[in-house]
């Protein structure tokens, strides 16, 4: 127990100091971070464990748990709908297995700000959105698809799905990076990919150049709202070499 309490403990307060910040100001660890965590607390005294529930080429659901000696101690159950994102598209279980041993981790006490990963909450748009790119299903599929939405929203929040409103996915025209100083930094990338590595080349070159850390952070303010929308795959890449280069950025 101790371990764990600890392990908590370190979780709270790299939140509070490396916590990627989520809109209404809460800030959520993210999951590589909080595996990191529980390794060093627990080393191979634990397990986490990973079962693929459903994979039918249209959703994917999977199912985590943290076990200690064969026994289940914890677990998370995630969903992911293939191409309802540009990550999912490529990498839905992969996708769906972070956010499954996210909330497996925070079943234990390491949720990292909040029991519902960042995926998840970008997946509740992500679903909606597939809701509607399937419209022209039969009927019966139909109530199929809006029962897994509902049940997607009362998973990640704990609510009931018209407690929760956000904005729409972002629009493909609207992956626009821009400099420091809050202009265009050439024309808007087709896709999240795309964009996050304009944002990555943007804030290296920022640091090969000798920019001072204000100007890294400005960059990285500047372009924060739509960084804020990826998913965690594309948004830890960004997240991580803003850091890296903010330490090595000039203190100027």
């Amino acid at each position: 127990m101790t371990k764990l309490i600890d392990a908590m403990k370190s979780v709270n307060d790299l939140n509070r100091t490396h916590g990627v910040t989520q809109r209404g100001g809460k800030k959520y660890t993210e999951v590589f971070v909080r595996v990191e965590q529980f390794r060093m607390a627990f080393g191979e005294t634990l397990g986490i464990d990973t079962n693929i529930l459903v994979d039918d080429g249209k959703r994917v659901v999977v199912k985590a748990t943290v076990t200690k000696d064969g026994m289940i101690i914890g677990s998370g159950m995630a969903e992911e709908i293939r191409g309802s994102s540009n990550v999912n598209k490529t990498s839905a279980l992969e996708n769906c297995e972070t956010s499954a041993i996210g909330r497996a981790l925070a079943s234990l006490g390491l949720h990292g700000g909040s029991y519902a990963s960042a995926n998840e909450i970008a997946a509740v748009q992500r679903k909606e959105h597939a809701m509607q790119e399937q419209s022209q299903a039969p009927q019966e599929r139909q109530e199929e698809i809006k029962q897994e939405f509902k049940d997607a929203m009362v998973g990640a929040f704990g609510v009931q799905a018209h407690e929760v409103q956000d904005d729409e996915p972002v629009d493909p025209s609207a992956y626009q990076a821009y400099w420091h100083d809050g202009t265009k930094a050439g024309g808007p990338e087709p896709d999240a990919e795309a964009y996050r590595e304009k944002i990555i080349a943007l804030i290296r070159k920022y640091s090969n150049a000798g920019k001072s850390k204000k100007q890294v952070q400005a960059l990285w303010d500047a372009n924060f709202a739509l960084i804020d929308t990826l998913g965690e795959v594309n948004r830890s890449q960004i997240d991580n070499t803003f850091k890296v280069n903010l330490r090595m950025a000039k203190d100027i």
